[in-house]
């Protein structure tokens, strides 16, 4: 994992592809081809205190875009009941939702098991599952791994900001 402070550009860029103000980001956890922020790694809390429990946020319009279609495709429904029939892909994404919560808990401990993205009994958002692979590398997320490789013709490929 090779994360990068937030310089002002970034910060400036992330509120540009969000739309909005980012809350709570802690630093860039993965980049897009053009360079710009791809993945933020946000703080276990907002501000005011408030839980955020998810650590990783994807922030490029692009990626959001095409994972997006992957989520319209149904595919989170397929991924879901093969948990009920692979027990080493359970056992996988199970050890995926311990290592987000461990990352998390070690910056800010939030009390509680929830994580993201549905981890580990359903597949919810990929969004989530796909930062959570850039983040951290693949061989962690089969999720996001497996939505990265269905992407692969796709991105990273371009300029993210066109």
């Amino acid at each position: 994992m090779n994360l990068v402070p937030v310089s002002d550009v970034d910060r400036e860029t992330v509120a540009a592809q969000l739309g909005r103000p980012p809350r709570a980001i802690r630093a860039v956890a993965a980049r897009c081809p053009s360079g710009h922020p791809a993945v933020v790694q946000t703080s276990p809390r907002l501000e005011d205190g408030t839980p955020f429990p998810t650590l990783y946020y994807l922030t490029c319009p692009r990626l959001t875009s095409l994972v997006s279609r992957l989520e319209a495709s149904g595919l989170m429904r397929e991924m879901t009941a093969r948990l009920g029939e692979d027990p080493d892909l359970a056992d996988a994404y199970l050890a995926a939702h311990r290592s987000y919560l461990a990352e998390r808990d070690a910056i800010d401990p939030l009390g509680t098991e929830v994580s993201a993205g549905g981890m580990p009994g359903r597949v919810k958002c990929l969004h989530v599952h796909v930062a959570h692979s850039l983040a951290v590398g693949p061989g962690v997320n089969p999720f996001g791994d497996e939505a990265l490789l269905q992407l692969a013709d796709s991105w990273p490929a371009g300029d993210c900001a066109s």
